[in-house]
């Protein structure tokens, strides 16, 4: 299956789950459905069998933002980093199942002697490997950890690709983290895209008079801590990291970096569909006025608003998108204006669809990215 697919990805997390809470934990599944049965040698599957009881023990109750086990991240990031690569390598496994450890698991969320075992184990855990991996792995972990404090996500990023271009595995533990963060948000049974054709709607949309719009199949589905504006923040985030990746880092002769790109690309702009398509089910059904915020959305994109950051203004409404409803340093600003965002349903499709023209040339032109996005941050271009 696909590496974007999010059914395959919903049943990745359905079996890991199912393992995880059964009341004796096969370590022999959990490894076995990670690497979608791929065969390894006895000793390497020992040190997994070891690794993910660790993390077991270090993510404990704590979850994920829309309530599955916090443990299930780095899991199944490791099963999209081994598909694309076609094959298991165990430092690379070790990079991505233990690329969270030092952001996630600290000694203030723990008692003492908890804290103490729990290192205990996890120094262990690298005297089981060759040396060298292990200083290698430890070199990894450093790079692949935001700073505490002040580090902005463009600094963390810019910062890794320079150490990606002598250790491209850095780049791909990077793309598998951002795509499982990409695919991770919904707890829907099925994909809502799965019966839908986005473009025919659209089609219908600008096109056909007699068109009554858009019927989604289902209830409106409980709200969340994830809505539309905070999963279209995880979409910026990702365009930012392409965006630095296209300027500072070559992947043409990486095939599972290339691979883990394309399927980013995929997975980001069919999340912005899936915006679109709720609230053209749920919210905004008037199909005539969904026609005249397509329309104008579409001339906004054909004259180059999404080829680069741009200020706010009277011009259009998406400028200063990125600047104003995303960047916000101060996350508590950061977080009004999304909730600003999310009560304007116009302005909200406006800006998916902004989002799936950017992935879509992310994925047509290997020279495009967002100009104006740099390790420093964002600057209107």
């Amino acid at each position: 299956m696909p590496l974007y697919d999010l059914n395959e990805f919903l049943d990745l997390s359905r079996k890991l789950t199912y393992q995880l809470e059964a009341a004796t934990v096969s370590q022999e599944h959990l490894v076995a459905t990670m690497l979608r049965r791929r065969k390894i040698p006895p000793e390497e599957k020992e040190i997994l069998f070891d690794v993910i009881g660790y993390l077991d023990k270090a993510y404990g109750r704590k979850r994920r933002r829309l309530g599955p086990k916090a443990v299930l991240h780095p899991l199944r990031a490791t099963g999209l980093l081994v598909d694309a690569m076609g094959s298991f390598n165990l430092l690379d496994g070790l990079s991505i199942l233990l690329h969270d450890k030092f952001e996630d698991i600290t000694a203030d969320e723990f008692p003492p002697d908890e804290w103490e075992a729990l290192e205990a184990h996890f120094h262990r855990l690298l005297k089981r490997i060759d040396p060298r991996d292990e200083w290698y792995l430890m070199e990894r972990l450093s790079v692949l950890t935001r700073h505490t404090g002040n580090e902005q996500y463009y600094t963390y990023i810019g910062r890794l690709l320079d150490k990606a271009v002598s250790t491209p595995e850095l780049l791909r533990v990077k793309l598998a983290d951002r795509l499982d963060n990409t695919l991770d948000m919904r707890v829907d049974i099925y994909d809502p895209l799965e019966d839908v054709d986005f473009y025919s709607h659209l089609f219908q949309v600008l096109f056909v008079p007699s068109f009554t719009g858009f019927e989604p199949p289902v209830g409106h589905p409980p709200a969340n801590d994830l809505n539309g504006s905070r999963r279209m923040y995880e979409l910026f985030k990702t365009a930012v990291t392409l965006s630095l990746i296209r300027q500072k880092v070559p992947i043409d002769n990486d095939q599972a970096a290339v691979k883990l790109v394309d399927a980013i690309c995929i997975a980001s702009l069919k999340e912005a569909q899936r915006i679109i398509m709720h609230i053209f089910g749920y919210h905004f059904r008037d199909v005539y006025q969904q026609r005249a915020v397509v329309r104008d959305t579409m001339e906004y994109c054909i004259s180059g608003g999404t080829s680069g950051v741009t200020d706010g203004g009277t011009a259009h409404r998406l400028d200063g998108l990125f600047l104003d409803r995303f960047d916000p340093r101060d996350p508590s600003l950061r977080k009004s204006r999304l909730k600003e965002l999310y009560s304007d349903k116009e302005l909200m499709i406006q800006a998916a669809l902004a989002f799936v023209v950017i992935f879509t040339n992310f994925r047509n032109d290997p020279t495009y990215y967002v100009h104006g996005v740099s390790e420093a941050g964002l600057t209107a271009a």
